[in-house]
C-alpha cells in the first residue's frame, strides 16, 4: 500500500509539473505569437514602403498609398504622457494620505471605490467625457487660456484616460506602501525624524521600485485605450501643437477604420503596423523601466 501511495504521488507531482512548464512556457510564447502575427500581417506594406519612411511621414492618404504613422505615434505618446503628469501625483499624493494618515474606515471604503472605478467600462468613461469634460474644455478652460477649441482635443483625452488609469495605480501604490515594514518607519521616528520626512526618507525610498513599477502599470495601461479617447480627443490627423488641439493615437485609428476600408490596398496591413507600433512601444517602454527598477534595486 505504501508503494502505490508512493508511485501515485510521484506520478502527480510529474502531471503537476508538466502542466506547469507547459503554461509557463505558452505565457512566454504568447507575446512572441503576437509579434510575429503582427510582423506577418503587416509584411506587404515593407515591400512598398521604407519602415523608417513609415514612421517618420506625416504624410496619410490611404487612397494614395501613403501611409504616414508620424502623427499618430507623436498623438499616442503625447495623450500617454499628459495623463501621466495628471494622474502621477495624485495617485502618489492619495496613496501616501490613505496609508499613513488616513483613518482605517476611509481606507477600506477607498478600497471599494477603487474597484468599482476598475470596473466601470471604458466605453462609460468615454460617454462622461463627451458629456462633461468636452463642455468644459470647450466653454471655460479653453477660453481661459486664449483658447478656441472644440473640447475634443489632448486634453480631453489626457484627463479621461488620467481618470481611468487612477484606480490601478492607486491600488498598487497603496499595497507598495503598505508592504514596507513597520520597524523601519518606528525606527526613523524613534531618532527624531518628524513623520513628513520619515515617509519623504524611509517609506518612500523603499518604496521606490514598487512605485516606478506602478507607474509603469499606468503608462502600459493609458497607452492600449481605445473606445474612452477616440470618443473626446477629436481624432484629427496631426501633432498637435497645445492641448486644446485634437489628435489622433495608434489605438483610435486601429479601432476606427478596421474593418471599414479593407478594399483599399495595403489598408488592412497599415492597420497591422500600427498594432505593431503600438505592441514595440509598450515592449520597449516596459524594457526601459524594469532596467531602471533593476539599477534601483540594486543601488539600494
Amino acid at each position: 500500500m505504501t508503494t502505490f501511495f508512493s508511485i501515485s504521488r510521484k506520478w502527480t507531482d510529474r502531471i503537476s509539473n508538466t502542466w506547469l512548464n507547459i503554461a509557463t512556457l505558452f505565457l512566454l510564447l504568447l507575446p512572441l505569437a503576437i509579434g510575429l502575427g503582427l510582423v506577418l500581417k503587416s509584411f506587404p506594406l515593407f515591400s512598398t514602403h521604407s519602415f523608417f519612411r513609415l514612421i517618420g511621414s506625416s504624410d496619410w492618404s490611404p487612397m494614395e498609398g501613403k501611409f504616414g504613422f508620424y502623427d499618430f505615434i507623436i498623438g499616442s505618446l503625447l495623450v500617454t504622457l499628459l495623463s501621466f503628469i495628471l494622474s502621477a501625483p495624485v495617485c502618489l499624493l492619495a496613496a501616501i494620505y490613505l496609508t499613513q494618515y488616513a483613518p482605517r474606515w476611509l481606507t477600506q471604503a477607498m478600497y471599494f471605490i477603487i474597484d468599482v472605478l476598475a470596473g466601470i467600462p471604458s466605453v462609460v468613461y468615454g460617454v462622461w467625457g463627451v458629456l462633461v469634460i468636452v463642455p468644459l474644455i470647450s466653454g471655460h478652460i479653453a477660453p481661459a487660456f486664449g483658447f478656441t477649441s472644440t473640447g475634443y482635443c489632448l486634453l480631453s483625452g489626457g484627463i479621461v484616460l488620467a481618470i481611468m488609469v487612477v484606480p490601478y495605480v492607486l491600488n498598487m501604490l497603496m499595497e507598495v506602501l503598505r508592504s514596507i515594514p513597520i520597524e523601519l518607519k518606528e525606527a526613523s521616528l524613534s531618532l527624531g525624524a518628524t513623520y513628513w520626512e520619515t515617509i519623504k526618507w524611509v517609506l518612500l525610498r523603499e518604496g521606490k521600485t514598487g512605485i516606478i513599477a506602478a507607474m509603469n502599470l499606468g503608462i502600459s495601461k493609458a497607452l492600449g485605450e481605445t473606445i474612452a479617447v477616440l470618443m473626446v480627443v477629436g481624432n484629427v490627423v496631426q501633432v498637435p501643437h497645445n492641448v486644446f488641439q485634437p489628435a489622433y493615437p495608434l489605438p483610435a485609428l486601429i479601432a476606427n477604420n478596421y474593418g471599414d476600408m479593407m478594399s483599399v490596398p495595403l489598408y488592412d496591413a497599415a492597420l497591422m503596423l500600427s498594432a505593431l507600433l503600438l505592441f514595440v512601444i509598450i515592449i520597449v517602454f516596459n524594457a526601459l523601466t524594469n532596467v531602471l527598477v533593476y539599477k534601483t534595486g540594486t543601488n539600494n
